[in-house]
């Protein structure tokens, strides 16, 4: 029971069964916490983003946004508070990705009400001491000066970056499921900086985040040597990794094998600090690179990233991907988009993916190609499809844009792809800015994140590589 010397301790609840949840919430106010109710993820994410809660529970079965992806996002802001998450559908998929990211607890229900008490007591007492911990440490003096913790850090950081691999997860053509290329994922062994974030934020506290970034691209590069020759690499880059003179140079592992490389620059990050970002480009496709904007559809930089960058691919954020089979509104944004990219000879990648029922609808909207746990999870070089491949598209299918293979374009002198700047461009993109504001199927700003593991990192973070 919450002690009564202490302030109430808050508490966010997020279910979409709206007994359940209300059930819950009159158990924990009369056991003394003010209670929060949001009745979905998105709801729950912009709460989360507002309020500093001590205990967040959540179910996983939610519209919109799932608690898996509602984890994801606090977690991105908030390494402290303790999550809780409920299921009346356990998976193995579920409970790993629960562990990577930190929850505290992974309750089956029907909820034990006993046992869901003594956890938000725990979980409380737990998130007060490390909010305690911290002030402490800023008392006393900045955290990264402690130089005990720091060593500690350090030695953590060095185990994590010898511990380093690279997991893998495909990316199909649409239309057959055939392997276009894989997307690169950072992984480490070291117990103490268990997941990516993790490993981001010591890098940035330690100032080693190009050491990082260095380390990551050269492993996967030697890795990427036994996939399949005619395969694509996807590798992602935060703006911040534009900056490192290494990226440019042409003896640099990655550069090696540039011409099989696309650089993923997510649209969650601002590109607009960057006065050169255009030469940054040119230079990079003149070493082979291709680019590819990601996270479209996240919100943050808007279409303006695609003059900045002049994308060769576009890959959709997966909040336009989750249930798009039951979103009209869903569509018409997907729609509006690849046309956009097929007036402009950009490849559409749907990522996300996770129901035979979102494939079959994403196909006709014009996605080249797609990516998600329907086909493979990340796995060890290189997964195999875990798709039937009997399986066929919805019937009558029939793509609108040709297939992506075909639809990469010739390079001119300068590096850059030859396309066709159209009016429609102009055109289609007030439109779409307008569809966005007015019409998209979550509140403006739930599923921004913050361009780099400064505060702190979204899931491509300063030098990318993570889900």
């Amino acid at each position: 029971m919450a002690g009564d010397l202490l302030p109430r301790a808050r508490i966010l609840i997020a279910d979409d069964e709206t007994a359940v949840a209300r059930s819950l919430a009159r158990l924990l106010d009369a056991n003394g916490y003010d209670v929060e109710l949001a009745s979905d993820g998105k709801q729950a994410a912009c709460l989360a983003k507002q309020t500093n809660f001590d205990v967040i529970v959540s179910d996983i079965q939610m519209p919109g946004l799932n608690g898996i992806e509602l984890l994801r996002m606090v977690r991105d802001r908030d390494l402290d508070v303790p999550v809780v998450l409920m299921t009346g559908d356990p998976k193995v998929e579920t409970a790993v990705n629960a562990l990577e990211l930190g929850a505290l607890q992974y309750l089956l229900k029907p909820i034990n009400l006993d046992e869901l008490c003594k956890i938000i007591e725990k979980a409380v007492l737990l998130h007060r001491m490390a909010r305690a911990r911290r002030e402490a440490m800023t008392l006393l003096g900045n955290l990264q000066a402690r130089e005990g913790e720091k060593a500690t850090l350090k030695a953590g950081f060095e185990r994590a970056l010898n511990g380093l691999w690279t997991a893998f997860q495909p990316i199909l053509h649409g239309s057959d499921r055939s392997i276009f290329g894989y997307e690169a994922l950072l992984r480490t062994n070291e117990p103490s900086l268990p997941n990516p974030p993790a490993v981001l934020r010591a890098a940035e506290q330690l100032e080693r985040l190009h050491d990082l970034g260095r380390c990551i691209r050269r492993h996967t590069a030697l890795t990427f040597q036994q996939a399949p020759a005619d395969t694509l690499l996807f590798i992602n880059l935060d703006p911040y990794d534009l900056l490192d003179a290494d990226l440019y140079d042409a003896k640099a592992p990655l550069s090696r094998i540039a011409q099989r490389t696309v650089l993923e620059i997510t649209e969650r990050a601002a590109l607009d600090p960057m006065s050169d970002v255009r030469q940054r480009m040119v230079e990079l496709r003149r070493l082979g690179f291709r680019i590819a904007l990601d996270d479209l559809g996240a919100g943050y930089a808007g279409l303006n990233s695609f003059v900045l960058l002049e994308p060769e691919f576009v890959k959709l954020d997966m909040t336009l991907v989750r249930n798009v089979h039951q979103f009209p509104v869903k569509q018409k944004l997907i729609r509006s988009m690849a046309s956009v990219c097929q007036e402009l000879g950009i490849t559409v990648i749907a990522e996300g993916v996770e129901t035979m029922a979102e494939y079959e609808a994403i196909l006709p909207l014009g996605c080249n190609l797609v990516q998600g746990y329907l086909f493979a999870r990340p796995g060890p070089p290189f997964p195999q499809l875990a798709l039937d491949q009997s399986l066929v598209p919805a019937q009558g299918f029939e793509p609108r844009l040709e297939d992506s293979k075909s639809s990469v374009l010739p390079l001119d002198d300068a590096g850059k792809q030859k396309r066709p700047i159209a009016e429609a461009f102009r055109r289609e993109n007030e439109n779409l800015l307008v569809s966005s504001r007015h019409h998209a199927p979550w509140p403006p700003g739930c599923c921004r994140k913050t361009a780099r593991v400064r505060s702190p990192p979204g899931p491509q973070g300063a030098v990318g590589l993570l889900r």
